[in-house]
């Protein structure tokens, strides 16, 4: 595949990821409908079972996946970012000169954009693009990742540690953050756990240990689904989660009078339980709520 087809071929996969987000509320698509894609008149597989996709006739790599793992058999996220601050991403195997990792290493030497999807469930996945491959770590087997232009820029062997954080904060924005709120959205069935709203697209994933906690992790257990209302309510010690998911309302918020959206917004919801996903795995961590929780009643 010559050139000008090579990057055909990727802009039409990218336009074809823009159509499927522009209907997503929660910003994932199914592998399915990712393998729809068609590139010249004839249907052309993206996802598949191996992740790093390779085309015949095609030298660079078009796409790499890493798959979804069920909670207990898949490696916490936070690892895949290295003290660069960058997404790293491992080899197929362990040879440097397999087939797919020549693959992944022409990518990176032509600099060609690729598409990066994150497993979220059994075929649902977060698509990222373009993202480029920008160093490689033979002895870690590993290739770093840039997920936003910005990235692309540093120069890994002599950047200090205001580029390294710079970097970690574009990779925490561009994938840890929309990563986060899609597996939180599907642990609770696209619902708010406070007022029950089912509108995604006004739903948050919101943080039990606040972001900028070094000791916060972008995963199920420590989020909670909550209305954009709700979630400014929760991270403003408006309203408080108990460890036993019962609701609270600051005392000083239930003493106000004001309109309807106070009264059946907020103050309503003094006394009544979250909601917490159905799954025992997915269910707010015991242990950050309490902590949270503590955070709220010293602000009542």
């Amino acid at each position: 595949m010559d050139a000008t087809r090579d990057a055909a071929l990727r802009a039409t996969l990218f336009a074809h990821l823009e159509r499927l987000l522009h209907d997503s509320l929660d910003g994932t698509v199914r592998s399915a409908d990712v393998n729809a894609l068609t590139f010249e008149d004839r249907p052309f597989q993206v996802i598949g079972q191996r992740g790093i996709r390779r085309v015949a006739g095609l030298e660079a790599a078009l796409s790499f996946t890493t798959v979804y793992r069920a909670p207990g058999a898949e490696r916490p996220y936070e690892d895949e970012i290295g003290p660069d601050g960058l997404l790293h991403y491992k080899y197929h195997g362990l040879d440097a000169d397999h087939p797919d990792n020549r693959a992944l290493r022409v990518a990176m030497l032509d600099r060609r954009p690729m598409a990066y999807f994150v497993g979220v469930a059994p075929g649902v996945y977060l698509p990222q693009w373009p993202v480029y491959l920008i160093e490689e770590d033979r002895a870690s087997h590993e290739f770093a990742v840039a997920v936003d232009e910005g990235q692309t820029y540093i120069d890994l062997r002599s950047a200090d540690d205001t580029q390294k954080r710079y970097a970690e904060r574009l990779t925490k924005l561009r994938l840890h953050q929309p990563l986060f709120r899609a597996r939180v959205l599907r642990a609770y069935n696209g619902t708010c756990s406070m007022c029950h709203l089912r509108h995604t697209e006004l739903l948050d994933a919101a943080h039990i240990l606040p972001d900028f906690d070094p000791r916060s992790r972008p995963v199920v257990p420590n989020g909670l689904a909550l209305c954009k209302i709700h979630h400014a309510a929760f991270d403003k010690q408006i309203v408080g989660v108990r460890p036993d998911l019962g609701l609270e309302v600051r005392d000083d918020v239930l003493a106000e009078v004001d309109g309807p959206m106070l009264r059946y917004g907020l103050q309503a919801l003094h006394g009544e339980r979250l909601t917490a996903p159905r799954l025992q795995h997915d269910r707010p961590d015991e242990d950050w709520l309490t902590e949270r929780y503590d955070v709220f009643r010293s602000a009542s």
